[in-house]
């Protein structure tokens, strides 16, 4: 699913089964332990399991299709990879056409692996694109700190952490 993509309540649409879109979902979820490229599109459609509409049905057997075409996708662990730990965060400034939050993202890489991540939305209404990053950056340093003392329990001590705030304008 495109990032542009915009989904809503679709108020007048046909409604579907709530326990199939449900349980679909919940698949779906299972599935991105191991498959964050699916990440943003699943939570987007996730938002409509109390009232789910056809057009949210399309959108999740969309995302069903991608993945039967790419199977082979996924997460790989290489065990020379360098172990240095950096953090990516971004943010959509009102993304979501509903209540107008914010989407916050990020991802965590001990070297060339991807071993944490999330995309939520964010609780509250940002009033600018630099109140938003903050959020986001607080958020991923919180997942940072986490994982450092994760590290720091099992004996690996980690100093330095890269953290990427990316900020696209317009």
């Amino acid at each position: 699913m495109s990032t542009t993509t915009k989904l809503d309540k679709d108020e007048n649409g046909k409604e579907v089964d709530q326990k199939l879109y449900r349980s679909m979902i919940g698949s779906l979820l299972y599935l991105t332990a191991s498959r964050p490229d699916i990440m943003f599109s699943v939570c987007l459609c996730a938002r409509f399991q109390s009232s789910p509409k056809e057009t949210h049905l399309i959108a999740v057997k969309r995302i069903f299709r991608y993945l039967a075409y790419t199977h082979l996708l996924g997460l790989f662990y290489s065990k020379d990879s360098l172990f240095n730990l950096h953090a990516f965060s971004d943010a959509d400034y009102g993304g979501c056409k509903l209540d107008r939050k914010s989407t916050s993202g990020t991802c965590q890489f001990l070297g060339n692996s991807l071993v944490s991540w999330f995309s939520k939305k964010q609780n509250s209404v940002a009033l600018s694109t630099t109140e938003v990053e903050y959020v986001v950056a607080g958020s991923c340093c919180a997942q940072v700190l986490w994982l450092k003392q994760q590290f720091h329990d099992f004996g690996i001590c980690i100093d330095n952490v890269c953290i990427n705030v990316i900020i696209l304008v317009p």
